[in-house]
């Protein structure tokens, strides 16, 4: 008798699975980042909304992992302004599902090497300072 695979009953992760991915990549960071972002929101949605895709050029759904939206640090002050929404990092779970097939790479890895990568996007990084980064984290 032919044992069922382990993946048999196994459903794709859900937003919250997504978040928890992301909750746990962020904890792993180093400290001194996470008095950084401390106004600093992160959300993950199932896509990206239609006026993300085109502000950002994307020929599909499926070509955007992450976004950050905001004003990043080095263009703010120490404060917002009065009625600024606040700097969010969007993770979009649908794409990075996708991108989590075509590739050789545990989830947990694209879904923390996104969040770093957006996490840069806020302190203005270089890819040299986002690859430390990364490589600092837990």
């Amino acid at each position: 008798m032919e044992r069922a695979s382990p993946f048999a009953e196994m459903k794709s992760p859900d937003l919250p699975d997504i978040e928890a991915l992301a909750d746990a990549a962020y904890a792993g960071l180093p400290q001194h980042v996470h008095a950084l972002c401390e106004r600093l929101v992160i959300r993950v949605a199932e896509f990206p909304d239609e006026e993300t895709l085109n502000e950002m050029e994307c020929e599909t759904e499926f070509d955007l992992l992450g976004l950050f939206q905001g004003r990043g640090l080095p263009q703010s002050g120490a404060t917002p302004d009065t009625g600024e929404f606040p700097n969010t990092i969007w993770l979009y779970r649908r794409p990075i599902l996708d991108f989590w097939a075509e590739h050789d790479e545990t989830l947990g890895a694209i879904v923390s090497h996104v969040l770093i990568h957006e996490i840069g996007h806020h302190f203005g990084f270089s890819d040299e300072d986002m690859e430390a980064l990364e490589q600092s984290a837990d």
